[in-house]
């Protein structure tokens, strides 16, 4: 809970994410209203993270339509460093394990504010990485998809090739780095794929080209997947899962080039 003084409560716990194998007892969670908790004893205690809490940037961090949260936190797999993202506020990122931190959004576009690459306040969805290349970045943001190079200092667009660039999952192959998966939406306005066809599209060279995947998906679809409702399992090769908003899970066993329901009749499937 946070300190009495600071007058709010936590609403949801958007994000749990377990460090490095190297830190077995360090967990991390993110939360509604935006902010960021480290625990030493495996989950047991947490701590607010001050140094993000006390960041001058956090009266003017906005909400998205789903609130304002940290659903996104990326320790890096190799030194102190760390990334964290935020709706509405965009990525922000650490080189000392929490201690201070910095806005680091170059190149990612905020169309609804007044100047359209502000320093902070982008509203991104996720933002995924493989361990193996933890250099290079993806964000599916609120209209915009980009890849960094360089661990989150500068982005770049990657939507050319895909049908829309409004979504919210991002999800990176486990064993074959550059090989990413995205699911578009229409719009903000339209949240369901383009020509109402449920489609994932798959990257394997690091955004620079798309292709679509739908065998087995449904040919009319209106509705949405959301941040956390894509995944990867470490099989080769490698399964992809989907869950909907309107409680379908599909499973692809062949890194998405086919795909069959296995759930049905779920509430909204969130993670």
């Amino acid at each position: 809970h946070f300190p009495e003084e600071e007058g709010v409560s936590v609403e949801r716990i958007w994000q749990l994410v377990p460090d490095t194998a190297d830190r077995p007892g360090l967990v991390w969670a993110g939360t509604q209203p935006s902010a960021l908790w480290r625990s030493t004893d495996g989950g047991v205690t947490f701590e607010l993270v001050r140094g993000l809490w006390d960041h001058p940037h956090r009266a003017e961090w906005g909400a998205g339509a789903g609130g304002q949260a940290i659903h996104t936190i990326l320790p890096h797999p190799s030194d102190d460093s760390m990334l964290v993202a935020m709706s509405a506020g965009g990525v922000y990122r650490s080189p000392d394990a929490g201690a201070t931190w910095a806005p680091s959004n170059t190149g990612i576009s905020a169309y609804f504010m007044p100047d359209p690459m502000p320093e902070f306040g982008q509203c991104v969805h996720k933002v995924a990485r493989h361990p193996e290349r933890p250099e290079q970045l993806f964000v599916q943001n609120h209209r915009g998809v980009y890849r960094s190079d360089d661990g989150g200092e500068t982005w770049r667009s990657i939507a050319a090739g895909l049908p829309a660039d409004f979504g919210f999952p991002m999800v990176t192959h486990p064993h074959s780095p550059g090989t990413i998966f995205n699911f578009p939406l229409v719009s903000d306005g339209e949240r369901f794929p383009p020509e109402g066809r449920a489609r994932v599209w798959r990257s394997r060279d690091a955004g620079d080209t798309w292709e679509e995947l739908g065998k087995g998906l449904p040919d009319v679809y209106y509705g949405a997947v959301l941040r956390d409702a894509m995944c990867v399992d470490d099989a080769d090769p490698a399964g992809v899962y989907v869950g909907t908003r309107d409680g379908v899970v599909y499973a692809s066993r062949d890194e998405g080039d086919s795909w069959g329901e296995v759930a049905r009749h779920l509430p909204d499937v969130l993670c």
